[in-house]
This record gives C-alpha cells, structure tokens and sequence, in this order.
C-alpha cells in the first residue's frame, strides 16, 4: 500500500483532494496541516478512523517537523496544497505568504530531495512531488487570449508572487537536482468546503443571513471557474501519469465576471431558498437575492480577467471536466443550504466574512 503526504490537507482543494483518494484508490493518505483560520479538521471528520487515513498537525516551515514526517511514514509521493491563498489577505498581510509559500515550498522540496536519494533506485524512480499552484502566477488577460503553460509569470499581488516563486522553485529542483517534481496550474476552484472568505460561498451565505452582497468594482472582473471536483481528478491523474519536470494547466473552461456568477447564486437560492421563506429577510419585501447586491471600492491590483488553455492535460492524460458551471454551481449552493453547520464551526471566531485587502 503505497503513502501519500498531503499538505494543506484539511483545506478547500486538499480535502476534496484527500476524500476522493480515500474513496477511489487504495493509497494510504497522510494530511500534514498547521490547522490556520482557512484549515479545518471539520472537513475531514468523516474521515476519522479510517484505516487509510492519518493526520499530523504540521506547519511545512518547521523542517524538523517535515523531516520526521518523511522518516515515520515513507511516502511513495507527495501533494502540495499547504499556501496562504486569499489575494485580500495578503494585501494586509504578505509576510505570511513569502514564509508558507516560498519558505515552506522550499522546506518540502530540499526534505523529500533528500529523502529520495535514500531509496532504492525503484523506490526512487516511482517518487513523484507535485506542487498545486494557480493561474495568478500569469497576471492578467486582455479580452481575449487564454493562459498556456509557456505563458510567461507576471504575477500582480502579493500571493500571486509567493505563488510563482514556488513554481520556480520547484522547476529549479526538477533541472538541478533531478527530483521528479510536477506542478499544476489551475483556474478559480468552486464547491463544498470552501471557506467563506471567497467570493461565491461569502455570497451564498451574505444572501441566506440577509447581508449586502458586495462586489467589488464594476463587477466585471473575468474567471475561468473550475468545479474542485474535477480539479482533483486533473491533479491525480497529472500525479500519476504526467511527466516530471512538467506543468498542467487544469481550467474549467467556464468563463464569467464575478457579476455573473452573483446573479447565478441569487437565482439557485430564489428557487431552493425564496426570499419570502427566509426569516432573515423577513418584513423586507425583496422579490429576489439580486436585490442585496452592493457595488463597492475593487481590490488594489485587481486582475481583470483569467482564462485557462487546458489542452495539454486533456490531450497527454486524457482529463475532461465532468461539471459545467451550471451544475457545479447548483450543486454548490445545495451542499451549503445542507451545511451551515460546517460554516458555523468553520468560522467561529473569525474574520470569515469581513472585508479585507483594501490597502
């Protein structure tokens, strides 16, 4: 039975990550998480027990740590999702960016170096790191044109920067060090267990507690949105079948402004949740969720637009996404209608909903 760590694993991509590879393979999997404001055990709890499951509270910048993690359970391949990942946040805060991203990055890839060349030799040809990165690496797209693996790095915040010096990082271990590292750059994730910091889960909510929906600028900023779901599957399959020394791009093809995706929201909640049910808009008479939306001041350096050229992962290893955004958004906001529980626990005593990043 082969072993994977997988950091960042009690986050959003990282525990849809660790729940499919429980559910579809036989790999034991092994979370390494330091459990921050955006980490949470509540996601894995229907894990707990589980043969094939481990978690170890880790924060990758303490390299004894890693190292220990290395020696005690012999993985045959790790996952990198641990990053600081909200752009808002790190408009406030990029130190804490440069030390997880960059820092931790780094820690991860110089350990498993290290550790791979203790192997026997087919032990060492099987070892695979992959590192999970974004398409912020890239910057920003005109009107037209699609983000392609050669696309050149401009990235344009704080976390985008963190996030492209990692990816050099693990480019440089692959070219010097001949460690088999891969990364994957995928576009804007949506669905279950995301922390409500983000724009569609922070809508959802806003919209059932009776809250402005606030969208920033003119709402006409473009993603490339891309059920986790499917994103998962394209970092697995990329794991096991794409090339060292390579990177992925995984996008959904879905391409909408952040208005767009508020007004879809509204309507999924109009119908599963009618404003006239909702005790907290009670006395109001709002006709629909869309009359909570709020223009307000856009984040410094705001990308305009993203998009994803996601040819090469679907012609080398075959991938296809199997949501388009339209079922991928319903089922989104019906997991959330199904869990508020988790939201509550998730964001007890924290800054989950509160604007950031102003400057």
């Amino acid at each position: 039975m082969q072993t994977l760590l997988v950091t960042g694993g009690a986050g959003f991509i990282g525990c849809n990550y660790v729940r499919m590879i429980v559910r579809e393979t036989d790999a034991r999997v092994v979370v390494l998480d330091k459990l921050t404001y955006a980490g949470n055990l509540e996601s894995l709890a229907d894990l707990e027990g589980h043969e094939r499951f481990a978690f170890e509270m880790v924060d990758i910048c303490n390299r004894g740590a890693v190292e220990e993690m290395f020696r005690r359970y012999r993985p045959a391949g790790i996952v990198n999702f641990a990053a600081e990942s909200h752009v808002d946040r790190s408009i406030d805060s990029p130190g804490a960016f440069i030390e997880t991203n960059v820092v931790g990055t780094f820690n991860l890839l110089d350990v498993a170096r290290r550790y791979r060349a203790e192997l026997d030799d087919a032990a060492a040809a099987g070892f695979r790191f992959l590192h999970v990165s974004t398409d912020e690496v890239y910057g920003s797209l005109g009107e037209t044109g699609l983000f392609h693996e050669e696309t050149p790095y401009a990235p344009n915040s704080p976390y985008s920067a963190s996030k492209a010096g990692a990816d050099h990082l693990v480019r440089a271990y692959y070219e010097t060090f001949g460690l088999p590292a891969l990364v994957t750059n995928c576009s804007n994730n949506y669905g279950p267990y995301h922390f409500p910091e983000k724009l569609i889960p922070l809508m959802i909510l806003n919209a059932l507690d009776g809250k402005e929906l606030p969208i920033y600028g003119d709402g006409g900023n473009v993603r490339d949105w891309l059920y986790v779901e499917d994103h998962c599957r394209g970092i697995h399959l990329a794991l096991e079948g794409g090339r060292p020394g390579e990177k992925y791009n995984i996008g959904g093809n879905n391409e909408r402004t952040n208005l767009q995706i508020v007004d879809t929201v509204c309507d999924e909640l109009d119908e599963r949740a009618p404003v006239e049910k909702n005790p907290a808009l009670a006395g109001r008479e709002l006709g629909s969720y869309r009359e909570l939306k709020t223009f307000v001041a856009d984040r410094p350096g705001h990308d305009r637009r993203y998009a994803i050229d996601a040819s090469k992962i679907r012609s080398e290893l075959g991938w296809e996404p199997r949501h388009n955004l339209e079922s991928g958004l319903a089922a989104t906001v019906e997991w959330y209608l199904e869990n508020r529980a988790w939201c509550e626990a998730v964001t007890a005593g924290k800054q989950a909903r509160d604007r950031l990043g102003l400057g």
